[in-house]
């Protein structure tokens, strides 16, 4: 199901969204010592450093709101995939966030009425971890503690007709980029533009998705 939105309608999501973002300025990024808040501008201004278009932006500024989304809307969207059900995963010393969060983010940014270039994206952040563990053996050694003990719960590393599955996708290149932003964005201390920044983009997008249905 598509979500049309006016000039109004699409303020009034993008302000939401926003607003779960900077309930993460409360949160620590996980296993890190910045917020998810501090995470998610990070991944975006590589993006817009990176000279990326709209979309690609808002999906790194968004790749992990499926941690944050409300209960209610999380377990309807698990309720659409059974293998879901179980929605935390941790260690003995490492929680490791929502699992599924890269899915239940997607469905939920679709539900919002976000492209399905910027879901796809948003989804992806995972699995693109997957395929880089699998073909970069230095990609998996730079990873960060917390990273390594998600990665289990996460699938492994791809085998071989997983790799050369993905490598097909048309958006592959952006979606193993935005895994390795996703990667960087864990400097502490770094000043950068608020969300703000970020609202007239995104209000654009939304606006643009309905006037194109």
């Amino acid at each position: 199901m598509t979500t049309q939105h006016s000039l109004g309608s699409a303020q009034q999501t993008v302000e939401s969204i926003f607003a779960v973002l900077e309930e993460g300025s409360k949160k620590e990024y996980l296993g890190e010592d910045i917020s998810q808040l501090e995470h998610s501008l990070q991944a975006a201004q590589q993006a817009r450093d990176s000279q990326a278009d709209d979309e690609t932006v808002i999906a790194a500024l968004l790749h992990d709101i499926g941690q944050f989304c409300d209960g209610q809307t999380a377990m309807s969207i698990m309720a659409e995939a059974s293998d879901l059900k179980d929605n935390t995963a941790s260690t003995n010393t490492v929680k490791v966030g929502v699992k599924g969060h890269e899915y239940i983010g997607g469905q939920y940014l679709r539900r919002l009425g976000f492209s399905e270039k910027v879901a796809q994206l948003v989804e992806a952040h995972v699995v693109a971890k997957r395929y880089l563990t699998a073909t970069d053996k230095a990609y998996y050694v730079g990873l960060s503690s917390a990273s390594k003990a998600s990665l289990k719960y996460q699938g492994g590393p791809f085998s071989e007709d997983q790799v050369k599955e993905f490598e097909r996708d048309p958006l592959f290149r952006e979606k193993v980029q935005l895994r390795l932003w996703d990667d960087k964005a864990k400097v502490v201390g770094l000043d950068l533009p608020g969300l703000e920044s970020y609202k007239d983009m995104t209000v654009r997008h939304l606006q643009r998705g309905s006037l194109q249905q």
